[in-house]
């Protein structure tokens, strides 16, 4: 007997939550991608964001919206929807593009880490390491205090969303029995919560990208009044 769909058992039966959850995760999607967008169109538009540091969280930036997208719309349809199946193909095709996404984004969050690593640790070594071969970025750092204040405070920033994006996964796949309930809700916010508070977490302590945006955003507005 061939499997051609699958019965989605959703986050809740009763329809009042339903209603409830599809305004929390669409509000919750639409910060998400607006967000991470935002922290993309800024990196890449900026011309004092150039170094490898706001390279790798641009491309941070981008997966997080994109595996937020692999699976939060089809939430969002079932939520809609009195039917809740998914075909063997879409279902197929969805774990694909979650895990080559997740693990994309684990496989950056080292080379964050050594990027990290030697701007605080081998700051004399920064250019020659962190050259155009490995992040497509040639810069040096500021061997003052500041320049390595600034290091050390984006590496707190990295720690915290490692943190967050490993812990739930460890607990999900290697906790003891648990209820369904807790799995769905360990789910959601590693898919959903966690992408929603990587660029908050990277932007609020980050002086220079936060004057960026302002700037992005006020040559835009300049630009419309005209």
């Amino acid at each position: 007997m061939n499997v051609t769909e699958f019965i989605l058992m959703g986050l809740t039966q009763n329809p009042q939550l339903q209603r409830i959850l599809l305004l929390m995760l669409l509000i919750t999607y639409i910060v998400t991608v607006t967000g991470n967008l935002l922290i993309v169109g800024t990196i890449v538009c900026s011309q004092t964001l150039n170094s490898p540091m706001y390279f790798f969280l641009a491309f941070l930036s981008l997966i997080d919206a994109c595996y937020s997208s692999s699976i939060v719309p089809k939430m969002l349809a079932d939520l809609l929807s009195e039917t809740k199946t998914i075909s063997f193909h879409g279902c197929m095709m969805q774990l694909f593009v979650e895990h080559f996404l997740g693990a994309s984004e684990i496989v950056l969050l080292v080379v964050m880490a050594y990027d990290r690593y030697v701007a605080i640790c081998r700051p004399l070594h920064y250019v020659t390491r962190m050259n155009h071969h490995n992040c497509c970025v040639l810069v040096g750092v500021s061997h003052s205090s500041a320049g390595r204040k600034k290091a050390l405070s984006t590496c707190s920033s990295h720690i915290t969303v490692v943190v967050l994006f490993f812990v739930p996964c460890i607990y999900t796949y290697m906790r003891p029995v648990t209820t369904f309930h807790t799995d769905k809700a360990i789910a959601v916010f590693y898919t959903l919560v966690t992408p929603m508070l990587n660029p908050i977490i990277y932007t609020v302590r980050n002086a220079e990208v936060k004057n960026a945006i302002r700037m992005l955003l006020k040559k835009n507005s300049i630009l419309d009044n005209k």
